[in-house]
């Protein structure tokens, strides 16, 4: 009996000993994406600084202040909100008063505002640089008719609004009616205290099947 319980027992402790081992390395994970989430949030909240004159993508989630005039022509990103429903980003040309134009993220409004008038015209901007990952190889192409977009294509809407590919996402609200929905780090994906249980829940699954293995051939050899 002993001798047909060994290959049971190697597998049954080789086995809990991997799914272990990789639930405390989810666990070690957790503790890495924490702090990078922290050290994100710490760089969202910071005081802003004027924009820059030259702008490159390791600059996201930076903190910026500028002065400019926002432009009339709007884009609307369809969007869904928690609590609230679905509704549109209003994504519109903000030209600096150094002459530049880059894309605004004024906020969010509800369908039944999609074609309402909204204030534009000087303003100060205090905001985050911004380059979402709102598009994937599934993302639909936009409606340019019913100007409907379901993602936040930077280079395409750029062309659209004849700016640079720089985006602005409005801390606070930019006119009555558009509600600002500022960077934050809801959006970035933390999954592993998930994974983290369920690998210390097969292992758990695994001790389990492992003891009714032995059982069973020890009331099969009785």
């Amino acid at each position: 009996m002993i001798k047909r319980m060994i290959v049971p027992i190697l597998i049954g402790v080789v086995g809990i000993a991997i799914l272990l081992w990789l639930g405390t390395w989810q666990v070690q994970r957790l503790a890495w994406k924490e702090g990078v989430l922290a050290e994100i949030t710490a760089e969202i909240s910071a005081d802003p600084v004027p924009l820059p004159a030259m702008i490159s993508t390791d600059m996201k989630y930076m903190p910026v202040t500028a002065s400019g005039t926002i432009g009339q022509e709007e884009l609307h990103v369809l969007v869904s909100r928690l609590q609230i429903g679905a509704g549109y980003r209003v994504i519109a040309p903000f030209e600096l008063d150094d002459g530049r134009r880059v894309l605004l993220d004024r906020g969010f409004i509800k369908p039944d505002a999609k074609d309402t008038f909204r204030p534009s015209g000087p303003a100060t901007i205090i905001g985050n640089l911004h380059w979402p990952d709102d598009m994937n190889s599934s993302t639909p192409e936009p409606d340019m008719v019913k100007n409907i977009w379901f993602g936040r294509d930077i280079a395409e809407m750029a062309t659209v609004l004849d700016t640079s590919e720089v985006l602005i996402v409005a801390r606070a609200d930019t006119g009555q009616g558009v509600e600002a929905m500022p960077v934050g780090i809801t959006g970035i994906k933390n999954d592993h205290l998930g994974y983290a249980i369920t690998w210390f829940s097969l292992a758990f699954v695994w001790f389990g099947m492992t003891l009714f293995l032995l059982w069973r051939i020890k009331t099969r050899t009785v």
